[in-house]
């Protein structure tokens, strides 16, 4: 609902009709479909409303049969992921978060070091959890559009661009990271905020416009959660991209390279804790992904790696 209201209030502002790129020659134009389009397509592939959202490079063939074995493939791959990193989770969590009342990933009966060794291990595993998760569902509907619906696969780019070879927050978010609801941050958050702020404020704005949207999405599973950790968790990459911009103003080179990986990949995990234990509290770790769980190859050798990892990671 909200991202319908977003999309009205957006389009009511438009000073001109909304265009969609040429069709390929090959293909006949159907009003349906592209209403259709336009109506769902998040990051409006495709369409003029689009300009600035960044796509990443195409690596899938290009003919029709080969990309839909590699889009299913893909779906298979990402869905049994997604089953060993949620079991993982559900391993090494403490045991509130195991929970549909869910739980904090941080124990307070552990011992500081232990506490956070723990917590950022869950950290990893619950981000790569939510990146398979959701290119599981993008392939799904990849599918569906061009195997059912017959759409031509250029109008299903991919979706992320390894987000975890990303060289600096700036990459991490404009580039690697899915880019579905951009528009929908901006409208909230990062055009009213800019009016006070200017360019400074485009950022903060988005930002805590996607800290809300999250802790919405996470009051719809556990009405008990507090806004404060998504805010935190999403607010705090503000300041991390305003800090790469005025990197680059003073020295004039963008960060980059392994110190930028480090550097965006500490910052990442470190206030993206924050945004797990929002989720884990919410009870999203506590039920079973039975049907993936029951069918993962290996379950007791990735219980006993679990097991390993736990006695490693906390008790030594």
């Amino acid at each position: 609902m909200t991202f319908v209201i977003t999309r009205t209030f957006d389009w009511t502002l438009v000073k001109k009709p909304l265009m969609r790129r040429p069709h390929p020659t090959n293909k006949s134009r159907s009003i349906i479909l592209d209403a259709i389009g336009l109506a769902l397509a998040l990051r409006g592939h495709g369409w003029d409303w689009s300009h600035g959202v960044y796509i990443p490079r195409e690596t899938r063939p290009a003919n029709r049969r080969g990309f839909l074995s590699d889009v299913i493939l893909s779906a298979a791959l990402h869905a049994l992921l997604c089953g060993v990193l949620h079991m993982a989770i559900r391993l090494l969590a403490p045991v509130q978060v195991r929970t549909l009342s869910g739980g904090s990933i941080f124990d307070e009966a552990l011992p500081f070091r232990a506490r956070y060794a723990r917590s950022t291990v869950i950290s990893v595993f619950g981000a790569f959890s939510l990146y398979a998760f959701l290119q599981m569902c993008y392939d799904a509907c990849t599918i569906v559009g061009v195997l059912v619906l017959g759409q031509d696969p250029a109008r299903w780019p991919p979706a992320f661009g390894a987000p975890w070879c990303a060289t600096s927050l700036t990459d991490f978010w404009g580039r690697r990271w899915h880019q579905f609801f951009r528009r929908m941050f901006l409208i909230q958050g990062g055009y009213p905020l800019s009016f006070f702020l200017g360019k400074t404020g485009i950022v903060i704005g988005a930002f805590l416009s996607s800290g809300i949207m999250h802790h919405i999405a996470m009051v719809n599973l556990n009405e008990r959660v507090t806004p404060w950790r998504m805010l935190v968790g999403f607010g705090m990459m503000a300041p991390g991209v305003l800090a790469e911009r005025a990197f680059k103003k003073w020295t004039g080179r963008n960060v980059g390279g392994v110190a930028g990986w480090v550097w965006a990949m500490t910052w990442l995990v470190l206030w993206g804790s924050f945004i797990i234990d929002a989720t884990a509290r919410a009870g999203v770790y506590g039920g079973h992904l039975s049907v993936v769980e029951r069918v993962i190859p290996g379950r007791k050798v990735v219980e006993g790696l679990m097991a390993d990892l736990f006695e490693r990671v906390i008790f030594s």
